[in-house]
């Protein structure tokens, strides 16, 4: 079954955002080496607590607020579904280097998820 597998939090001052979120919760946050701007958040160690990691993006790059993106095991099978049951896709899907495929929807409700199909090959 698909499960929350990741976070966004959409910032207007990426650096402020990050020193937040250091500051606050003491999450360890580290520049992507990626060909995306994108910021890995590190939220704590998965043997001591359960949980999930996420990611910091520039609000103009992305949408408002936070997203949580949902691992699914097919992302193409995943999108037609989303249609099917009166959701649209306003991101179509991208390739992340080394991580995977991902793609952002809305529900039937206008709330704004991802999709995420993990591929370490993916290039």
């Amino acid at each position: 079954m698909p499960r929350v597998a990741h976070f966004e939090i959409c910032a207007d001052d990426v650096a402020r955002a990050v020193s937040f979120y250091q500051h606050v919760f003491g999450w360890e946050i580290r520049k992507w080496d990626g060909p995306h701007d994108y910021w890995v958040v590190i939220t704590g160690d998965d043997t001591e607590v359960p949980g999930i990691n996420g990611g910091i993006v520039d609000r103009r790059d992305s949408f408002s607020g936070s997203i949580n993106l949902i691992d699914v095991p097919a992302l193409d099978n995943a999108l037609l579904r989303v249609v099917e049951a009166n959701g649209t896709i306003i991101h179509s899907r991208s390739t992340f280097p080394g991580v995977g495929y991902i793609a952002y929807c809305r529900d039937s409700e206008g709330n704004p998820f991802g999709l995420i199909e993990r591929d370490d090959m993916a290039a």
